[in-house]
């Protein structure tokens, strides 16, 4: 029989009407924000089954656009999160679409940067407030933010991976999953890491002039 706690039963603190569609959303936009990178210039929503048919009247438009916004479930201003986004000249879009075999409360978060990056993530509100993000950047993943995470994107080499996990072991940390995708000859690395790591070790790993692009995510929502 799975373990519960008392916020899964009773769902987090938050603007409602519905912990699926609003709180999850919100933490969604904000993992979205987190994993991405926080200085997109334009954000598109593509939304996929129940979100995709309810998202108007159950407010998940404006808890997406809050989360992406760096707003909590609680914060007051969900409710205005359009209007905080055009003045901050944020355009956002939404779509309706079919992710495919995914948790009907799924969108898939795309952001676009001015150096013409496009970064995306696909999450899942799966009841309670809780979420899953399920791709990153075509990453297939399981990541809920439980742990903290190191994501690492190169060109195609020996001895990453071995830096990574024996930088981190060497240093007490306990590595809770890895996972890697390659696409035309760069890899992207996720690592989901038992504890926070301290700033020494994470800038041995993030400045490594062998890496394209890093990121550190804390964990918790």
């Amino acid at each position: 029989m799975a373990d519960y706690g008392i916020f899964d039963v009773m769902g987090p603190i938050m603007i409602g009407p519905s912990s699926s569609h609003t709180a999850g959303a919100v933490r969604i936009g904000r993992l979205a924000k987190k994993m991405c990178g926080k200085d997109f210039i334009k954000v598109t929503f593509y939304l996929h089954g129940s979100f995709a048919e309810t998202y108007l009247g159950h407010g998940t438009d404006k808890a997406l656009v809050a989360g992406v916004l760096g707003m909590m479930p609680d914060d007051e201003r969900i409710r205005h999160s359009f209007e905080i986004a055009k003045q901050n000249n944020i355009p956002f879009k939404f779509i309706k679409t079919d992710l495919g075999d995914v948790h009907p409360n799924s969108v898939k978060v795309e952001m676009e940067y001015k150096d013409g990056r496009i970064s995306h993530i696909i999450g899942s509100s799966i009841g309670g407030g809780n979420i899953k993000i399920i791709d990153v950047d075509g990453l297939k993943a399981d990541f809920t933010n439980e742990f903290p995470t190191i994501i690492l994107k190169y060109t195609e080499q020996k001895g990453v991976i071995s830096f990574v996990s024996t930088l981190l072991a060497e240093n007490g940390y306990n590595i809770e999953k890895m996972l890697t995708d390659k696409s035309d000859g760069v890899v992207t690395l996720l690592v989901e890491i038992s504890e926070e790591v301290d700033d020494n070790i994470k800038s041995q790993i993030l400045h490594n002039d062998r890496f394209l692009l890093t990121k550190y995510i804390s964990g918790g929502y």
